[in-house]
């Protein structure tokens, strides 16, 4: 697509209210509960997409999945419960795509190839500050198509609905590959995290909330039904906060 402002934009002529202080009573609730029982790892749990005892089992549970093996490109978030994802896809000789922290540069996503990778710089690639070592800094319309979208978590349930930590980064990553037609219908999405942030409840949800196809834990895959699978079309321009629009610069550069 080019960089016009899209028809999507117009799919809300409002920003939701009064569903962020839901979103963060649960994310309060899970970074406790991982907190008080031990389960959280350094850096810890609060303010954060929670790193976990267990992590390197659910990259393994969610790696034996078909649409982790037929995936060739996976964007993946940065953040340390998601490290043995990335390291294990780069071994696998998969591309890896990760977003620039907050999005704070216009080429905003470094590009991570194993093939110009030699085996003992994988594991540093694999870290945040590997990958800018590693990684080539691409802008999005550079983007290959995005095969599978592993995401960090705070909060998700089995129905596919995710919170993150409240930043909105992690959705505006998704909605800028939409825009591009780097995620598409035939792109999965995936979590994976501790049992303790699997929920029973509802989730509150918006519109520029993207769910999952599969939740993996140390335990278990969670497959999501497909009846209620939401997916933004691209950039909801109404749903861009005056933090966004202000420090994100790719937003302006694709002209909203």
């Amino acid at each position: 697509m080019s960089g016009s402002r899209p028809t999507s934009s117009h799919a809300d002529r409002r920003r939701p209210s009064g569903v962020e202080p839901e979103k963060q009573r649960l994310r309060e609730r899970v970074w406790t509960e991982l907190t008080e029982s031990g389960e959280a790892l350094f850096p810890g749990a609060r303010g954060r997409i929670p790193n976990f005892r267990g992590a390197a089992a659910a990259a393994d549970r969610l790696a034996q999945t078909p649409e982790w093996k037929r995936a060739r490109v996976i964007k993946c978030n940065p953040d340390a419960p998601q490290r043995p994802v990335r390291l294990r896809a780069l071994r696998e000789g998969k591309v890896v795509y990760m977003a620039v922290p907050r999005l704070r540069e216009k080429k905003c996503f470094r590009k991570l190839d194993p093939a110009r990778l030699r085996e003992t710089e994988l594991a540093e690639a694999a870290t945040i500050a590997g990958a800018t070592r590693f990684g080539r800094a691409v802008h999005p319309r550079e983007l290959e198509h995005v095969d599978l979208v592993v995401a960090g978590s705070v909060a998700v349930n089995r129905a596919g609905a995710r919170l993150g930590k409240g930043g909105g980064y992690s959705d505006l990553e998704f909605a800028i590959g939409r825009e591009l037609g780097a995620i598409d219908a035939k792109t999965r999405t995936a979590t994976t995290v501790h049992p303790l942030q699997v929920v029973d409840s509802e989730l509150p949800v918006t519109d520029h909330d993207f769910s999952l196809d599969l939740i993996a834990t140390p335990d278990e895959l969670i497959r999501t039904p497909p009846g209620r699978k939401r997916s933004p079309p691209g950039i909801l321009q109404a749903h861009l906060t005056p933090e966004i629009r202000r420090d994100v610069p790719i937003v302006k550069d694709l002209g909203f």
